[in-house]
């Protein structure tokens, strides 16, 4: 298919690509289709890019084209972001307080024949009809740095003061402690749950070396052990030594070493009667959650 057929064929999901890389998919017929997805908050667009994630891989062969435009609360900066969007039509996704800039946007968009939405137009509406009271217009960043914001950031500097075993003895001011074999992503699904203000420390399990009794004699967090398949484990440290250029037939990749290593895990584990969340086929984000729902049983007993 040549460039220009290509482009009559879907003119917007050819738009402002190089011609070789789409004859090069053409030929290889894997023609993704590209949208165009405008991103507009008069914040720090955190909640567009949350549903843009959550959204985009549930389409298979779209690929989303992201344009961005944070902290919009003037006339002059929404004029530069019409005119992005009608030089590169797709569609909107916006959080906007402001009603007098939430119209223009809007009408802009009908004009042009392009979807717009506000995001947290049915939650608010949701919460003025319980509530019985109109919702302000105050952008997220304006607001107040409220107590959630400094629990936010205590919790993010806890977490890393207290990362991959760092001052063990502290681990009781945490709200949740990781435990685990290296390579059983304590340390992103810690600094996950320091963003969502969870205090977390994390502790890694090193073949022959000793456990503190501080750990073991935990009693205020919760403390979760993280397991992992002996065939993904090997498979995730091999990529990490080959991108270290480290030796690769160390005990650290050995099949029956890794698999003695985790059943010392395991049995620790249970020793400790340490709730256990497999982490084999889980993303951070998922982990995350289960760790979350831990906590709030928890919390409720």
């Amino acid at each position: 298919m040549a460039w220009a057929d290509a482009k009559k064929f879907d003119p917007i999901m050819y738009e402002n690509l190089d011609p070789d890389c789409v004859v090069s998919h053409t030929f290889h017929m894997r023609i993704s289709t590209f949208l165009n997805v405008h991103l507009v908050s008069d914040s720090t667009g955190e909640t567009l890019n949350a549903v843009l994630r959550a959204v985009a891989p549930l389409f298979e062969g779209v690929t989303p084209l992201e344009h961005s435009y944070y902290l919009v609360r003037s006339r002059r900066q929404l004029d530069r972001v019409l005119a992005e969007i009608e030089s590169f039509p797709g569609v909107v996704l916006f959080t906007i307080a402001a009603h007098d800039l939430r119209d223009v946007l809007v009408d802009h968009c009908k004009r042009l024949g392009i979807p717009a939405l506000p995001l947290l137009d049915q939650v608010l509406t949701m919460w003025e009809h319980h509530l019985k009271m109109r919702a302000g217009e105050k952008t997220g960043s304006k607001q107040a740095l409220d107590e959630n914001y400094f629990r936010r950031i205590d919790a993010l500097n806890y977490t890393m003061a207290h990362d991959d075993g760092q001052m063990v003895h502290e681990f009781n001011q945490a709200e949740v402690v990781l435990v685990g074999v290296s390579r059983t992503s304590k340390t992103p699904t810690s600094i996950y749950l320091a963003n969502r203000g969870i205090r977390t420390g994390n502790f890694p399990l090193v073949p022959k070396a000793p456990i503190p009794q501080a750990l073991l004699e935990l009693t205020k967090p919760l403390v979760v052990g993280l397991r992992v398949s002996p065939d993904r484990l090997i498979a995730i440290r091999r990529n990490r030594l080959l991108s270290l250029n480290a030796d690769a037939t160390s005990e650290y990749v050995d099949e029956d070493a890794v698999r003695e290593e985790i059943t010392d895990a395991n049995r620790l584990f249970e020793r400790q009667n340490w709730p256990v969340i497999d982490v084999t086929r889980r993303s951070i984000e998922e982990t995350s959650a289960a760790i979350l729902n831990l906590l709030a049983e928890r919390n409720a007993r």
